[in-house]
Order: structure tokens, then C-alpha cells, then sequence
């Protein structure tokens, strides 16, 4: 029998390579739905699991030393456990995990996010990114009046009802299980990078009070925008009275220590922050217009939006707020991210081109995407870090339409097989990634898409 023949296939090897992983996974499911905790988590036949991470790196159960482009679902931009953030949070532990009173840290952490983001004349802390969408829709229709909202085709900004709509492939109208029509039907979604578009739903539609987006394209940039189009959407929401939020849960600090809206130098009326905003703590804020956020103030003779929240602004997701904060403040953080997934598009693309693979990565900023089965020009390796090649003009539903699940399972074996912990088709840089991560993820790469071809998965 030939080598070919008896090579063991990745998911042979992946079910061999973690038994513990597998021993877990196995209890799990005899306590939670589908066995994990995140939809995303979900893996098939199983998921790792993992009990430290420092820098660049996770250790797994089975004492793998595994690099992560996962980063806290992009909360860790600072890398694993930096120095810095845990002694902040190990010092607050021992002073008190939650007063139920005001505190100096919120803030410190509330002029930190005013000293950063240009729209932030107010702040209002939530304990997570879809609770500050939540907030931003719910304030626009008491200010405007108008029910409805705008958003974009593949745009993601959490998971309440109101935004679960259209945030997912098929881009076909298709509901989403357990919204109500009545609640689908004050969203109307259109395709990203169309202003003329928007334009004319807006001017057809007067009981639309809002437009929000991921202003770097949906699913963090799987769909890139850039600045010529927020500039166009601001111009247009500017001159038919509509309010601008942008979602920037992912973007914020990422993609440049005020988000998208300073590197742009386009100011939305509403901002919804997470992730890195808490340190990789839970934690998320509303940040704005001070007109629009004052109605969650009481004020005589006008309506005020409720807002509780046992854990908003608590007193240790504000200690690693602070300590990322200043550290973002820099800009040294942001800076080095970026390069490094620029590095790692650029020698991606030259590894594909040198196997003569039909496969292309693309991205901006501290995003990296990998498109298969890509005919097409390669992006040019002198691109800045926001202004290479979009692939395929933009296609919504290549780029991000439904994808093969044997495809994404068999890159995601193939890449912890080889040391690295890959999402799917994508993954994000911190500053912690250094030049040895990125030439072992390259080596990943080859190794998984050439096991890929080999098993005649494509």
C-alpha cells in the first residue's frame, strides 16, 4: 500500500493529537446546548479546550502550545495576560469586586474613552456590545420618533432581535428563528458600499431614524469599507436628519487608538464600544453626542430612557479598562498589530502564489482574511494597512456567503495541528504576535491547504 494511502486524514489526526480536549467535550455536552458556551466555539467533532494563555500563545488541556489569532474574539489587543492589566485587576480584587455605588475608576475609565474617541462628548457603560446596540437603537427612536433603522447586509452588532436581522448569509430575506415580524420589520438592510443606495431608502422611507455599520465592513472587514464611503454615509445622514452610530466593538482602539472615526476623520453621532474597551474583561459602553445621550438623564418635561445593568462600569472590568487604555493611548499598540498582520497577508499571499494555490489573504489593518478557491489579481505588497486589493469587487455573498463547513473544520484541524489557532477562514493580530508567530502560521498554512488538497477536501 502506498504512503499516500495510509496517511492518516486531519481529522484522523486531530481526534488523535486531543484526547483531553475530546474527554471534555464529552461532559460538556451533558451540560450545555450543542456542548459549548459561544456559537462559535462550536466545532466539529470538538472543540479545544484551554487552561492558561500568555502573550502570542494558549496552552491547551493536552499541553499544546497553541499561537492565537482568535485574541478574546478580538477583546485582546495587548496580547494574553499582559503584566500590566493583571496586576491592575489583582489589585482591585482585593479592594472589592462590585460597591453598588460609584467609584473614581468609572471615572478614570469614562475620561480615558472621552480622551480617545472623537464622538464621545458622553458615556454610558454596559456590560457588553450587544447591550450597547441595544441602547444606541432604543435612544434614536425616542430622540427622532421614527421606528425603524438602517443597517448593512452581513453587518454584525450582537445578537438582540432587532440586529439579528440580515447579519448572517443567506442575504435573502430569510428570518431569523424566534424574532417576531414585527420586531424584523423595523430593520431594513441593504448590500455595504452602495451610497446611493442608502440614499434613496432613506428619502423613500421617513420612519427610518437611523443607520448603523461596522465602519470597517461587516464581520470585521470581511466586506472591506473604507473611508470614501463613511465620508459619503456621513454627508447623507447629515443632509436628510439621520442619525450615524457606528458599531466599533471590534474597531475601537483597534483600528487606531479613537477607532475608525479618527483614523477616517469621520465623527458618527453614536459609538458602540466592547472588547477592548474592558481589557478583555466583560464590558461594553455607549459613547456620544452629549444632546443625544442626555436622555437617559431625568429631565423635566421629557422622557428619559431607563437604563439598569448590575455590572455596568464595574470596578474590575474598569481597572483593566484603565491599564489598556493608557497603554492604547500610546499608539504603539495599534501600530504593531497592524504590521504584523500586514506581514502576515504579504507572506501568506507569497506562499500561495508560490505553490501556485488558487487562494488569496486580504484585510485591513490588524484583520486577516483567506479567500480559497480565488481566481484573480493579487493584492500588491507594498499596500498600506488598509488599502489593498478587495477581492472580487466587493461580492457580498462570495466573500462572505455561506461557506463549506467541511472546508472551515478541515483549515481549523489543520492549523492546530500545526501549532495555531486560526478562525475559520480569518483571524487578528495583537501586539504581542512576533515575527517567529508569523512565519509558524505561514508553515501552518502550507501544510493544512496542501493536507487539504491532498484529501481532495476543495
Amino acid at each position: 500500500m502506498s504512503a499516500t494511502a495510509t496517511r492518516s486524514t486531519l481529522a484522523e489526526r486531530y481526534i488523535a493529537a486531543f484526547p483531553q480536549s475530546q474527554a471534555r467535550y464529552a461532559q460538556a455536552r451533558t451540560i450545555f446546548p450543542a456542548g459549548v458556551t459561544h456559537d462559535v466555539r462550536m466545532m466539529d467533532p470538538f472543540p479545544i479546550y484551554v487552561e492558561r494563555a500568555k502573550g502570542s500563545q494558549k496552552w491547551d488541556v493536552d499541553g499544546h502550545a497553541i499561537i492565537d489569532y482568535f485574541v478574546g474574539h478580538g477583546a485582546l489587543l495587548l496580547g494574553h495576560s499582559p503584566d500590566d492589566v493583571v496586576a491592575a485587576v489583582q489589585e482591585q480584587m482585593a479592594k472589592g469586586t462590585h460597591y453598588g455605588s460609584c467609584h473614581d475608576l468609572e471615572i478614570g475609565w469614562g475620561e480615558r474613552v472621552q480622551q480617545l474617541v472623537p464622538c464621545a462628548e458622553r458615556v454610558r457603560f454596559t456590560s457588553s456590545g450587544t447591550e450597547a446596540t441595544l441602547m444606541a437603537l432604543r435612544l434614536c427612536r425616542i430622540v427622532t420618533g421614527k421606528p425603524k433603522f438602517l443597517k448593512f447586509l452581513g453587518h454584525f452588532h450582537g445578537w438582540h432581535d432587532y440586529v439579528a436581522i440580515a447579519a448572517d448569509a443567506p442575504y435573502d430575506g430569510t428570518g431569523v428563528p424566534g424574532v417576531p415580524d414585527a420586531v424584523a420589520g423595523v430593520c431594513v438592510s441593504v448590500p455595504p458600499n452602495d451610497l446611493n443606495r442608502v440614499e434613496e431608502t432613506l428619502k423613500n422611507d421617513p420612519a427610518i431614524g437611523c443607520v448603523i455599520l461596522e465602519p470597517t465592513g461587516g464581520h470585521w472587514g470581511t466586506v472591506p469599507i473604507r473611508g470614501e464611503f463613511l465620508r459619503g454615509l456621513r454627508d447623507i445622514c447629515t443632509r436628510l436628519g439621520r442619525i450615524l452610530i457606528f458599531d466599533e466593538v471590534i474597531t475601537g482602539f483597534r483600528v487606531a487608538p479613537g477607532g475608525a472615526q479618527q483614523y477616517y476623520g469621520v465623527t458618527p453621532d453614536l459609538t458602540s464600544l466592547a472588547k477592548i474597551l474592558a481589557g478583555g474583561l466583560p464590558g461594553g459602553c455607549l459613547a456620544g453626542r452629549e444632546e443625544i445621550m442626555s436622555y437617559l438623564e431625568p429631565r423635566p418635561g421629557r422622557v428619559k430612557m431607563k437604563h439598569p445593568g448590575t455590572y455596568n462600569g464595574n470596578p474590575l472590568s474598569a481597572a483593566a479598562g484603565i491599564a489598556v487604555l493608557d497603554r492604547v493611548a500610546t499608539g504603539e499598540p495599534t501600530r504593531a498589530a497592524n504590521a504584523s498582520a500586514q506581514q502576515l497577508r504579504n507572506r501568506l499571499n507569497a506562499m500561495f502564489a508560490a505553490n501556485n494555490w488558487p487562494w488569496v489573504a486580504y484585510g485591513d489593518f490588524s484583520m486577516i482574511k483567506v479567500l480559497p478557491n480565488y481566481q484573480g489579481p493579487r493584492p500588491d505588497p507594498n499596500a498600506g494597512v488598509n488599502d489593498g486589493l478587495i477581492p472580487l469587487n466587493g461580492d457580498l455573498n462570495v466573500l462572505d456567503g455561506a461557506s463549506s463547513a467541511r472546508l472551515t473544520t478541515a483549515v481549523r484541524q489543520g492549523m492546530l495541528l500545526n501549532g495555531v489557532d486560526w478562525w475559520k477562514l480569518a483571524g487578528m493580530t495583537s501586539s504581542a504576535h512576533t515575527a517567529a508567530d508569523i512565519a509558524q502560521t505561514v508553515t501552518a498554512m502550507e501544510n493544512t491547504v496542501g493536507a487539504i488538497l491532498r484529501e481532495g477536501i476543495m
